[in-house]
């Protein structure tokens, strides 16, 4: 399928280069018929001291001029640059990477199979596995959790033992390869007072310094506002549907009493994308390894 809309811009194309390299061919031409007196000036002075000579072009250098009006004409027969012409070697930049993929592919894929066909954890315990895998964490993973995997505000630490979706091997691929959709609604109905109740309830749970007052008008809303059924009654979180532990000391987005209230009040919304159809089986199952990895020494 054409690039172009109409017949009118591959023309224009065309004629912009090929007028280009004319005009570029034509100003040689012309210079080589000039007449040049060696020694008289142009009359041009800067500077009191700076003269313009009449003196024509050094040989070499309008050589390369030459040169390159000769080279454009054969680079735009053999290779693509004038509008659809596809120039008579066919080249494209989506065959040249095609080749390059299939070069490094049949370099590296007879590792990734090897890997592929071992358990996950075992592919965690290879220290070159490891190194492949840092290499592709460092490339696709680092923009968010950080290059020492430490995460940031609103993107977990993936160096410790807490999982919102779990730390089993098979669920750390499936969050790699399928992406994550975390939602957590507004609850703007509770009011003001509600929200700060509910807030300080939340904060009494992991130990926070809270006003215990209004921590016990929180419990009751925590269930009467649907809290449990994401967060469970022991409000540990359910890992089937992303809702974090809210009695430990992990917080995702803070854990002050103005962050938790912002949650409650407006929610929150995060995206783990999925890497499957980018990265494919064998390398999400290897990224998966090193992320496991990340995580052992907190066990």
């Amino acid at each position: 399928m054409s690039d172009f809309v109409s017949g009118f811009w591959n023309m224009y194309v065309i004629v912009i280069v090929l007028g280009s390299i004319l005009a570029c061919a034509l100003l040689l031409y012309m210079q080589s018929k000039a007449t040049f007196t060696p020694g008289k000036t142009m009359g041009h002075v800067w500077d009191e001291t700076l003269e313009e000579y009449n003196n024509p072009m050094p040989k070499w250098w309008s050589w390369l001029f030459v040169l390159t009006v000769v080279f454009s004409l054969v680079y735009l027969v053999l290779y693509p640059g004038l509008g659809d012409f596809k120039g008579v070697l066919g080249w494209t930049q989506q065959g040249a990477h095609k080749t390059e993929v299939e070069k490094m592919d049949a370099v590296v894929k007879p590792m990734f199979d090897k890997y592929m066909a071992m358990d996950v954890k075992a592919v965690a315990g290879d220290k070159q596995a490891m190194e492949m895998g840092k290499r592709l964490y460092l490339t696709y993973c680092m923009q968010c959790h950080g290059a020492d995997a430490r995460g940031a505000k609103g993107f977990p630490n993936l160096t410790d033992s807490d999982w919102q979706y779990g730390g089993e091997p098979e669920q750390i691929k499936e969050t790699i390869a399928n992406g994550r959709m975390g939602v957590m609604p507004p609850h703007e109905q509770l009011g003001a007072d509600g929200i700060k109740d509910l807030a300080n309830f939340v904060r009494s749970l992991s130990g926070l310094p809270n006003d215990s007052v209004r921590a016990s008008k929180g419990k009751e809303a925590f269930t009467s506002a649907g809290c449990v059924g994401c967060h469970g009654m022991d409000a540990k979180g359910m890992a089937a549907v992303g809702a974090p532990n809210l009695t430990d000391k992990v917080w995702l987005y803070g854990s002050s009493e103005a962050t938790i209230t912002e949650t409650i009040t407006k929610g929150r919304q995060n995206q783990m994308p999925a890497w499957k159809d980018f990265l494919g089986d064998a390398k999400v199952h290897l990224l998966s390894a090193y992320v496991i990895s990340l995580s052992q020494g907190a066990k």
